[in-house]
This record gives C-alpha cells, structure tokens and sequence, in this order.
C-alpha cells in the first residue's frame, strides 16, 4: 500500500511537466522597423544618411575633375609639378576616405543612441506580451534559430500592435 501511495505521489509531481509547454518568438528587428516610433527614427536617421552622402559626392565629383584635369594637363607639366600635383591628389583622397569613415561611424553611433530607448521598451513590451500569451520563455527568432519546436507561439504582431498603443510615435 505504502509503495502505491509513493508511485502515485511521484506521478502527480511530475504531471506539471506534462502539461503544454509553449514557446514565444519574436523577431526584434521587424518590430523595430514596423512599429511607429522605429519608422520615424529610420526617417531621421535616412535623412542625416542622404545629407552626408551628397556632401562625399561632390567632394569625390570635385576630386574626380581635378584628376581629369591633371591628366589632360599632364604631358605639358614638369616632372616636379606633376609629383606635386599627385601628392596633392593623394591628400585629398586619403581626406575624402577619413571623412566617409568619420561619417559611417557618425551614423552607427548615432543609430545605436537612437534605437536604444526603443529597445529598451519593446522588452518591457516583450515581456508583457509573453506574460499574457503564458508561453514559457521567448527567443529572438535572428539571434535563436530554433529549428523545430513543437509548440511555437509567433508574438511579433502583437508586440508591434501593443508597442504602437503603449507609446504612440509623436
């Protein structure tokens, strides 16, 4: 009697472990690309792009015809204008290469300083939305690639839909 009370003991200890287990996943990225507040940082940030962007282009366009024209000029210049003239062309190049450097840094960090607010509130988002579906644990469907699970609850609509509710764009 004593033996069945204990193996009837043990099997209603481990019943919660038969119980549905359910997986949330989510894919950040879209979430921040999708939801209102992302979109206008990706507007923000598009525009500071372009602006930098044309600016190399006419220093590059400038560096262009100044190498046209040093070549055309080229076949009538002495030997010691011509290795001024390419030492020159050489500065400008290396200059115009350190600006697009500066610039590409410029904007990462500047991305980063933007998109972090954000982050932050899409894992409060996250967490709440995980909570309310009961799903175990989420992963992020980039970083996690899970191959298969059985029961895999897709929460990124609904992160998207509650983060716009919760913190309209302004």
């Amino acid at each position: 009697m004593k033996k069945i009370f204990v193996c009837l003991m043990l099997f209603s200890l481990a019943m919660p472990v038969f119980a549905k287990f359910v997986i949330g996943q989510v894919d950040v990225q879209k979430v921040l690309v999708s939801v209102n507040m992302g979109k206008k940082i990706q507007k923000k940030l598009q525009k500071e792009f372009k602006k930098k962007e044309k600016e190399l282009k006419g220093k590059e366009s400038n560096l262009r015809k100044i190498q046209e024209d040093f070549e055309k000029q080229r076949l009538v210049m002495n030997n010691d204008a011509k290795r001024k003239k390419e030492v020159e062309m050489q500065k400008k190049l290396l200059k115009l290469r350190e600006l697009s450097m500066k610039y590409q840094n410029e904007m990462q960090s500047m991305e980063q300083k933007e998109k972090m607010p954000i982050l932050k509130k899409i894992k409060e988002i996250i967490q709440t939305v995980s909570k309310k579906n009961a799903v175990e644990f989420t992963f992020e469907t980039s970083t996690t690639p899970i191959v298969y699970a059985k029961n895999v609850k897709d929460l990124t609509a609904e992160i998207i839909k509650e983060f716009n509710k919760k913190h309209p764009a302004k």
